[in-house]
């Protein structure tokens, strides 16, 4: 029998599990979204179906009434299909194919290229704008339904018929809102349904179409070359609250606006939908969130600072999907590519193997230069006479194996023998000096790659793959596969990327897979994104920088001195640092950047630059190294060794690759001092100190994401320095007293 303090305590904790629980109310002319302490009201209004109010905590963040979802539809005037483009045809105008050195460039690419100017292209007519907040005189009554998808996510479910006008008559849309227990969030996606017997055109398509109020912007993933980030937050006077907006479009497709709409790219994205075909957007959402700004000992502690790095990844993981959460965690890698290009051959490979294995490293990719023809999954007999025991010499060392491969095909290939039609076309050709064609994902051909793939691995014992080279951006109008204009294409070449990613995944989950930012889109290419790191286990980030690695391309053949190379060697490390911090918005451990280069010039690469790399690529994880390390010393080797073998005992006891904690303490810098945790749910782990060119030579290093109740023993593994038994509450209101020198790093062990 329960005693009266027992049932006050069950009731206390049945009111907390309901005040946790996600809720959606409709009745007759609205709808209310309740999911903690985000509130959305949904009104319908003589067909009509806007967001009224987008509150946090209370607060109201919504400018004006919504939009709520944008779409141009237009009708194809002859009523047919789109026709593909056949073999030895070209098209008259906007033909920009590798022969003729196009290259994406950003703001400077030109949409009007993806246009058709054949004499039978498409021509799209009787355009009709429609804005859900205002469509009534096209739309009958919204009829709704709530659903549960899945544990833990109740969707409400917002159809549409289109009724009033003849060119739509037969389109039914349909808003799908998920809330999720527990979290802040409403997740949305729209499925267009085509029922008319109309061949039409979507464009200019917005998916979750709001405005909100004045707030200010920060971006918390990436937007490089053109490219927006995948992740904003818009954030209200006070900084104590504010919405993270989140786009699951892949790469150059995404579109976020200047106060929060989430869509489509308006100049990249088109689909046709024939009669009885519906399409479906990827998902969007607005995680909310609140609280105090915080002072502490060494910076501020905000609200959003303390939901990205917490609940709002928590809510990625959990039901958005990781897929490096669900993939084997190899590294520290070390790669060929950065000094050696595709120069590699068998008695290279098994000296720097065994240099690497020495250094602790406990992954070796092979990049670029181990095929026929740099291309396919062919091996370069002449450079490889038995690849199977190179790759049996690799593993015995210790390390696992991992290749790169392209999506570009030499014309002989068994890939186009097997499937002659699976090109792209316009035919594209990689570069005169890599005369490879490239190969389609929005054809058949994605399903031939996949068991590729899995054939090679089962072969050689690869537990690795690295995707490269543009062939996406150019567009696809092959007869036969799936696109029926150039300019669709972009978006069902991103998808069938995607899908090969996932079927990867589920074909050989041993298998690390990756993906490159040319694959993403071009060179020079896209930062991550939420839509890539669902599928891919690793992400190969750009810019391509490897700071003094190969001394001789970067300082044009010039003599350098060691000082010189050195200081080269610590701006590679502020520039990881950088990068990495920039994509906070995003788990960090699926990204690789590229790299910290293990090339000694006349003793530049000291034990302390050593350390800063470990340090600077321990914001994500240790998994790209390269440079020539056949100039290694073998005080050079014994260091990485000891240091990486500590880098893997933390991982192995605490996880530490999997955290990244970064509230309430200094942004990074390179001239004071800044630091991050890599601690667990009990406050176990990680946390790496650096300083930069000046700042004073103690600081207070304070640790706000330990248990405040418990004690911690705390140790300095690169100086070596016992801080004792330490309490949570003087770690994060006190913090520690560290000394470091100019460009000196630490790693405080923090552990039970």
């Amino acid at each position: 029998m329960l005693t009266r303090n027992m049932t006050r305590i069950a009731l206390l904790s049945v009111v907390a599990q309901a005040l946790l629980l996600a809720q959606i109310t409709v009745t007759a002319d609205r709808a209310v979204l309740q999911s903690q302490s985000l509130q959305r009201v949904i009104q319908f209004k003589a067909g009509n179906v806007q967001t009224v109010s987008l509150a946090v905590a209370g607060r109201e963040l919504l400018a004006a009434p919504a939009r709520e979802f944008s779409v141009s539809i237009a009708r194809e005037k002859s009523n047919r299909a789109p026709r593909g483009l056949r073999a030895g045809e070209t098209l008259e105008s906007h033909d920009f194919s590798g022969t003729k050195g196009a290259r994406w460039r950003g703001d400077a690419f030109d949409p009007a290229r993806y246009d058709d100017a054949r004499p039978d292209a498409p021509v799209w007519i009787d355009t009709r704008t429609l804005t859900a907040g205002s469509w009534a005189t096209y739309a009958g009554k919204p009829v709704t339904a709530i659903t549960q998808p899945s544990p833990g996510v109740t969707r409400l479910s917002i159809r549409t018929e289109l009724t009033g006008d003849p060119v739509l008559a037969g389109v039914a849309i349909e808003q799908n809102y998920d809330v999720h227990d527990g979290f802040p969030a409403v997740r949305k996606f729209v499925t267009l349904r085509n029922g008319s017997g109309q061949w039409l055109r979507l464009s200019r398509l917005v998916i979750d179409d709001l405005q909100l109020s004045p707030l200010t912007s920060k971006p918390l993933a990436v937007g490089l070359f053109g490219v927006q980030p995948s992740v904003v937050a818009f954030e209200a006077p006070g900084a104590a609250a504010g919405l993270i907006a989140a786009s699951e479009v892949p790469s150059a497709l995404r579109s976020i606006g200047a106060q929060g709409a989430l869509g489509y790219a308006p100049d990249l994205f088109e689909w046709v939908l024939g009669p009885g075909e519906e399409f479906s957007t990827e998902p969007v959402f607005y995680f909310g969130y609140s609280g105090a700004v915080q002072r502490t000992v060494s910076s501020v502690s905000t609200p959003l600072d303390r939901a990205v790095e917490g609940p709002y990844l928590a809510f990625v993981r959990r039901h958005i999907g990781i897929a490096a959460d669900t993939a084997p965690m190899h590294g520290p890698q070390w790669m060929t590519w950065a000094y050696f290009y595709d120069k590699i051959d068998d008695p290279l490979v098994r000296q720097l193997a065994g240099i690497a294995s020495r250094a602790g490293f406990t992954e070796m990719l092979l990049d670029d230069g181990w095929q026929k023809g740099r291309l396919g999954t062919q091996v370069d007999t002449a450079k490889f006479p038995d690849f199977a025991a190179t790759s049996e010499f690799i593993r015995s060392q210790g390390m696992a194996l991992g290749l790169w491969v392209s999506c570009f095909r030499d014309r002989d290939s068994r890939d186009l023998r097997d499937m002659p039609d699976s090109r792209i076309l316009p035919e594209l050709i990689r570069s005169p000096q890599l005369p490879g064609l490239a190969m389609s994902f929005t054809s058949p051909w994605r399903d031939y790659y996949v068991s590729d793939l899995v054939a090679t691995a089962r072969r050689y014992g690869v537990r690795y793959f690295k995707q490269d080279f543009s062939n996406i951006l150019y567009g696809d109008l092959a007869e036969g596969h799936e696109s029926r204009t150039r300019r669709e294409s972009l978006l069902r070449g991103l998808r069938g990327l995607l899908a090969v990613q996932a079927s990867l995944r589920k074909a050989a989950p041993e298998i690390v897979n990756e993906i490159t930012h040319e694959i993403y889109w071009g060179t020079p290419g896209v930062p991550a994104d939420l839509a890539a790191l669902k599928h891919t286990a690793r992400y190969h980030i750009p810019p391509n920088e490897c700071l003094g690695s190969d001394i001789a391309r970067e300082f044009r053949g010039r003599p350098i001195s060691a000082a010189e190379h050195a200081e080269t060697l610590r701006q590679g490390c502020w520039l990881a640092r950088q990068r990495l911090y920039s994509h906070r918005g995003l788990p960090l451990y699926p990204l690789e950047f590229y790299a910290a280069a293990t090339t000694n010039h006349e003793g530049s690469l000291t034990s302390d630059i050593q350390d800063r790399q470990i340090a600077s690529w321990l914001m994500g994880v240790p998994s790209c190294f390269s440079g020539d390390a056949r100039t290694l010393s073998e005080a050079n080797i014994a260091h990485y060794r000891k240091r990486l073998d500590e880098v893997q005992r933390l991982q192995k006891t605490y996880g530490i690759y999997q955290r990244f904690q970064f509230s309430g303490v200094p942004e990074p810098t390179d001239t004071d001092w800044h630091w991050w945790g890599k601690l667990n749910a009990g406050g176990y782990g990680a946390v790496v100190v650096l300083r930069g060119a000046a700042g004073e030579p103690r600081r207070q290093v304070n640790v706000p994401w330990v248990m405040r109740e418990k004690q911690y023993r705390v140790k300095g593994l690169f100086t070596g320095k016992s801080y004792g038994t330490v309490s949570g509450a003087r770690l994060q209101d006190t913090g520690l007293l560290v000394e470091l020198p100019i460009y000196g790093q630490d790693v405080l062990e923090i552990a039970p």
